[in-house]
């Protein structure tokens, strides 16, 4: 029971460093929501713009709910912009609408680890279904069945390569991001560029944080299996 509670300790840590990051993304959002676009684009219309740059023309700008819910779906070619992004003409709206197209750019280029990534979703969703149910076992029968331990390590391993192998993808949307937006002007050189880039740097951290939980995670349960071999 010990290596449970350990776990659960771990996790809260990392819960509320996840909690912290979230916070200060929501915050750094919600300032440059209240920054002005010189240039005067809406978000759907920033991202109508970079999509035409890269001569894409069979994506999708549409409507979508809530807050930063913002995504790029590969499969239906649709960038869903939530309502504070698509019809907003603001920094914040700019920078988001920018990095959702960045992953279109990503997948009309068939940019590596985009294609990675989305090859091993179906084992990500089947492995995320299973791991509480995994780990559960893994920690109550420990000394006595460790081999389920075993297969729970296995299916964290699979969230934690799909945590690590987002990182480049994230990092590589934004990047095309902010050189559309400097190089169309439609950020100048200023208060809107560096907002835009502070406002992406802040979304990548949850994407570091995520990666670097679930890496820590794995870390102690495989501890913890080799401490139960001993």
């Amino acid at each position: 029971m010990g290596a449970y509670y350990g776990y659960m300790i771990l996790g809260a840590v990392l819960t509320a460093l996840g909690m912290f990051v979230s916070s200060k993304l929501k915050s750094k959002f919600s300032t440059y929501s209240q920054m002005g676009l010189s240039s005067g684009l809406t978000g759907k219309e920033v991202a109508e713009q970079m999509l035409a740059h890269y001569g894409i023309h069979d994506v999708q700008v549409v409507a979508g709910k809530g807050m930063l819910t913002d995504h790029y779906n590969p499969r239906t070619k649709t960038i869903s912009l939530s309502e504070p992004v698509y019809g907003q003409r603001s920094v914040a709206a700019a920078a988001v609408a920018a990095h959702e197209c960045g992953h279109a750019v990503q997948h009309a280029e068939a940019y590596q680890f985009l294609e990675m990534r989305s090859a091993i979703v179906p084992v990500v969703n089947i492995a995320a279904s299973f791991q509480q149910y995994a780990l559960m076992a893994g920690f109550f029968l420990l000394g006595s069945m460790p081999s389920i331990m075993l297969i729970a390590i296995g299916l964290f391993a699979a969230t934690t390569l799909f945590s690590f192998i987002t990182l480049p993808v994230e990092f590589d949307a934004s990047k095309r991001a902010m050189a559309w937006l400097d190089s169309s002007n439609v950020t100048p050189a200023g208060p809107e560029y560096d907002g835009a880039k502070d406002a992406l740097k802040w979304a990548a951290m949850t994407y570091v944080v995520a990666a670097i939980s679930s890496l820590a995670m794995l870390v102690y349960l495989v501890l913890q299996y080799m401490g139960s071999r001993d």
